[in-house]
């Protein structure tokens, strides 16, 4: 009979090694007691940064917006203008510039050696005075006077002239000095053959009459019909000399005596006189050569 085997005695069970077991326990019981750390705040949203813009500066003052500055350019422009009107009223009484002439502005400014501002600004002055007709992008036209239109001219000229002669004889305070001073020029002119210089003279001998009546209006009007005339004198004057130029002498003394002794009547009715015949003697010559205006 076989003898059955004996049955090996069981492995006893592998122990964990030693503190593995303890400290795994021991691990997850601290770590669930561990207070939890407080989670950091959110950093609070900025708004966003503008770009950097740069202030404007205030501007410095240049030649445009200088009171000064803008003061002195007006000023100049307003001289270049006065310049530029007298030169063209001188050229068109002197008949320098006929009339029916047409010149374009950019002739005028090369002519007087200024821009075509000036030239414009003068040409309305001169316009309002019935010396030119603007054409507009054609320039200026300088305006001719016929006979009748002298004529009328005439007549408006002898009226205020003859009234200033006798605001001066009514004055009895005036300085006549001036008047004489001119006849002795025209006596002078005249004995050396001089005619430009007897008509200088003769010019200033009215002029200064009507200024010594005192009446700033009249002598306005005066001013503006006398041009016209002036043209007329200038041209009769150029086709044919003065025919009396002694006896205009003689009227003026006889006029500056009447002033004197204070004759207003007397001074004006010479004075009407004097200028009716310088009329007719110049309607005599344009009448002569045909000319039908001036």
């Amino acid at each position: 009979m076989c003898a059955s085997r004996a049955t090996p005695p069981a492995r006893p069970a592998k122990r964990p090694a030693s503190g593995t077991a303890s400290r795994a326990p021991a691990r997850a019981a601290k770590t669930a007691n561990a207070p939890k750390a407080a989670k950091a705040p959110k950093a609070a949203k900025q708004a966003p940064i503008a770009p950097h813009r740069p202030s404007t500066p205030e501007p410095e003052p240049t030649a445009t917006n200088n009171p000064t500055t803008r003061n002195l350019a007006d000023a100049r422009r307003t001289r270049s203008t006065d310049t530029a009107y007298r030169e063209l009223r001188r050229k068109i009484i002197e008949s320098e510039l006929a009339p029916g002439t047409q010149v374009l502005e950019q002739e005028l400014a090369l002519m007087l050696g200024c821009s075509r501002t000036p030239i414009r600004e003068a040409a309305v002055r001169l316009q309002s005075e019935g010396l030119v007709r603007i054409v507009p992008r054609r320039g200026i036209r300088i305006v001719p006077v016929s006979i009748s239109d002298i004529r009328h001219i005439y007549d408006v000229l002898i009226s205020l002239e003859s009234t200033a002669a006798g605001l001066v004889a009514a004055r009895r305070d005036a300085d006549l000095a001036p008047l004489d001073d001119a006849c002795a020029r025209m006596t002078d002119a005249l004995a050396s053959g001089d005619m430009l210089a007897w008509a200088q003279a003769d010019e200033e001998f009215h002029e200064t009459l009507v200024a010594l009546g005192g009446n700033t209006r009249l002598m306005q009007l005066v001013m503006n019909c006398r041009d016209q005339v002036h043209r007329v004198r200038r041209l009769t004057q150029r086709v044919k000399p003065h025919p009396q130029p002694a006896k205009s002498i003689e009227e003026h003394l006889a006029i500056v005596a009447a002033i004197r002794r204070g004759d207003a009547a007397s001074a004006s009715g010479l004075y009407r006189a004097h200028r009716e015949r310088g009329w007719r003697d110049q309607t005599n010559v344009l009448m002569q050569f045909g000319i039908q205006q001036a």
